[in-house]
């Protein structure tokens, strides 16, 4: 696949600190691009400046081969932008809201109508877009800024946190819709989240640290990077049972948070039997679990992205 978004060293400095160091990355055409970071890891002074509202210091982004600094508007007729936050005009109607759009994107007089509601079917909001926004629920109002952000056919769509704030049974439906998207109109899709199993539907993720990318890979690939098993346990004693399997299983990866003991192992399958046969104090509570990419991100960085 070609590189539809191509990152070279891009830096952002503020009063002599970097937020952004020099990062470099390519998002293929047509993927889902997950990126990820705690906040205050520079994740949206880079979409501000892929998005051409923020001047780089330094560096080049490339966006459906237009340069970011010297084609501003070129970049900008390219991409869709759904913000975090609510920018839809609550009085309007939701047909009222892609009309205006329409008019800001200078989509054809004669195209608009058409294009309205063929967005409105991709959300399903056909039935309603008559109704004032105000009286939609959380869900459905973002999924009328994701139809917003198609109008003008974006060849890259960019998600700042789409399902923030709404319930989990909404979240679920809305990626439902998102992803009927990608598969109907191959739409690339850039994507930052803080729930972390939303990021597991990316093709591929970076992942970003006080401004800098320090990993970029599908998930499962960085997941198996961490290889084996985790295994949480606790016991009546925690501070002797840490000390019996130091002495006796020398090979089993241990660290301690607060109170609860966490182990890896090549296969929770082969070890846990023997395991608890051999410890001799008594387990309160045990969870075995495939690796995350939050821990993934606890590997490369020493602590976990939420915090």
């Amino acid at each position: 696949m070609n590189s539809i978004i191509s990152v070279k060293d891009l830096t952002k400095t503020y009063k002599k600190v970097d937020a952004v160091k020099a990062i470099n990355f390519d998002v293929k055409e047509g993927e889902i691009f997950g990126f990820l970071g705690p906040n205050g890891a520079g994740k949206s002074t880079t979409i501000n400046m892929i998005c051409t509202m923020l001047k780089p210091t330094s560096g080049e982004i490339i966006i459906n081969d237009y340069d970011a600094k010297k084609q501003k508007d070129e970049v900008r007729a390219s991409i869709g932008i759904i913000f975090q936050e609510n920018t839809l005009d609550e009085k309007l109607t939701a047909n009222e809201n892609l009309k205006l759009h329409c008019r800001f994107y200078n989509v054809p007089k004669h195209k608009r109508d058409d294009r309205i509601q063929e967005v409105l079917e991709i959300v399903d909001l056909v039935d309603v877009q008559k109704q004032r926004v105000e009286e939609y629920s959380g869900g459905m109002k973002r999924r009328l800024e994701i139809a917003r952000g198609l109008l003008h056919y974006p060849k890259v769509l960019f998600l700042d946190e789409p399902t923030v704030g709404l319930d989990p049974n909404t979240r679920a439906h809305l990626w439902e819709y998102i992803l009927k998207l990608k598969e109907k109109e191959g739409i690339t899709m850039f994507l930052t989240t803080h729930y972390l199993d939303e990021a597991e539907i990316s093709d591929r993720v970076a992942i970003m640290d006080q401004g800098e990318i320090i990993a970029i890979d599908s998930p499962t690939a960085l997941k198996d990077q961490l290889g084996g098993d985790l295994i949480e346990l606790s016991t009546e004693d925690n501070e002797a049972a840490l000390k019996e399997i130091e002495e006796k299983m020398e090979t089993v990866e241990v660290k301690v948070e607060e109170d609860t003991i966490h182990l890896k192992v090549a296969s929770s399958d082969a070890f846990i039997s023997s395991f608890i046969k051999t410890l001799e104090i008594p387990i309160t509570k045990l969870n075995i679990r495939k690796p995350t990419l939050n821990d993934v991100f606890l590997a490369f960085t020493g602590r976990k992205i939420k915090e």
